[in-house]
């Protein structure tokens, strides 16, 4: 099986996927392209992409009716959408937003930022990363504080158990230590998503709510991976 993270773009215009796919060939991507909604939805729901890039108005179905249906998919929610859309039209801009895109890009396209977004979703998308066992006190919130123990660490971040778990897309601090390091990791945090007791997700972890990492500096990324690492799992 290929290790290689897959992107779809999806446009109607040919000449757009094509300078999009320049702009991905010198990495190690997998690509994926489709020039209608209705085939961009068929083929996010199949493979399952690490990243999606959509344009607001292709044939069958918009870009904006796509992503909604993503978006209110259990199973597909989680996967992170850049909607691609003309800039300058802030109407257009708010339907993005309101499908519940994760980031807008406009174009004209530049390279730049082009790919400056797409490493910040791969890296996001570390969920697909190695994740280890572990049970750790967690201090997080916002303005008040709660304690709860994790399940699993990975690069990316945490499930955390708990019988109350904050709303999602809630961001919030963090603060644990990992097992036998006497230097505590605090960072920035957002909820993206959540096992409920009634109706799981999934049903082999107990209630609470899967945490992504948003600010990890390079002191406290070494040692989650010198842990997972001890954990013969990266």
């Amino acid at each position: 099986m290929s290790n290689r993270r897959k992107i779809l773009l999806a446009d109607d215009a040919v000449f757009f996927l094509e300078v999009e796919k320049s702009f991905l060939q010198r990495e190690e991507f997998e690509i994926l392209m489709v020039q209608n909604g209705q085939h961009a939805y068929e083929m996010i729901a199949l493979h399952r992409p690490d990243l999606v890039l959509l344009d607001l108005y292709m044939p069958e179905m918009n870009g904006d009716e796509c992503c909604r249906k993503v978006k209110n998919n259990p199973e597909l929610k989680n996967i992170p959408i850049v909607m691609v859309t003309t800039a300058g039209k802030e109407k257009e801009h708010e339907m993005c937003r309101e499908a519940g895109c994760d980031d807008i890009m406009l174009k004209p396209i530049q390279r730049e930022h082009f790919m400056t977004t797409v490493w910040k979703f791969l890296k996001l998308a570390e969920r697909a990363s190695p994740r280890a066992p572990v049970k750790m006190q967690v201090l997080y919130g916002v303005e008040k504080k709660f304690t709860n123990y994790s399940v699993n660490l990975s690069t990316g971040g945490l499930f955390l158990e708990t019988d109350n778990p904050l709303p999602q897309d809630e961001k919030l601090t963090l603060k644990f230590q990992l097992p036998d390091n006497e230097q505590p990791i605090s960072c920035q945090g957002r909820v993206t998503w959540i096992n409920s007791p009634g109706s799981p997700l999934k049903p082999n972890l107990p209630p609470g709510m899967g945490i992504q990492f948003l600010d990890v500096d390079l002191d406290a990324l070494h040692q989650i991976r010198l842990f997972l690492r001890s954990q013969s799992l990266e």
